[in-house]
């Protein structure tokens, strides 16, 4: 793998930690929205990761050529399947006929667990990158 290939997955890794921090600031947003029924209530979002492994993925064993990509993929967005919240509050004004309202399905402890970690793990790509970026720096330096 060149040098370039590190900036290329280390950017992919950026892109899909920025894709998981933007998810857990719109379910924390959200996590507190009430609605009249089941069918209108937020629900939590969570991003789908894959790997990037051209090469290893149709079985070719050996060295990676620069074509080969690495990183991680974004799959898409899925809607978490967790039980919403129905909360008992015959005064409020979003309550069904039955005085219950409806809340996401959002735990704010996991969602700041997950914020946390997407932060560092921007942060560790970002350190790869200024680790390559110091390389070649270094390696132009050898030249003159």
């Amino acid at each position: 793998m060149s040098l370039s290939g590190i900036f290329d997955t280390a950017g992919s890794g950026m892109n899909a930690q920025s894709v998981r921090l933007n998810t857990t600031a719109s379910n924390i947003a959200n996590a507190e929205t009430a609605s009249s029924s089941a069918d209108t209530v937020y629900r939590g979002r969570h991003p789908v990761f894959a790997t990037v492994q051209a090469g290893y993925m149709q079985g070719q064993v050996g060295a990676l050529d620069d074509e080969q990509e690495m990183g991680v993929q974004v799959m898409g967005i899925v809607e978490s399947d967790a039980p919403l919240q129905r909360r008992y509050e015959p005064g409020h004004p979003q309550a069904d006929e039955e005085g219950y309202v409806h809340y996401p399905n959002v735990n704010i402890v996991e969602e700041m667990a997950n914020m946390i970690s997407a932060s560092r793990s921007f942060q560790m790509n970002v350190e790869v990158m200024n680790s390559a970026k110091q390389m070649v720096q270094r390696v132009l330096q050898l030249g003159q």
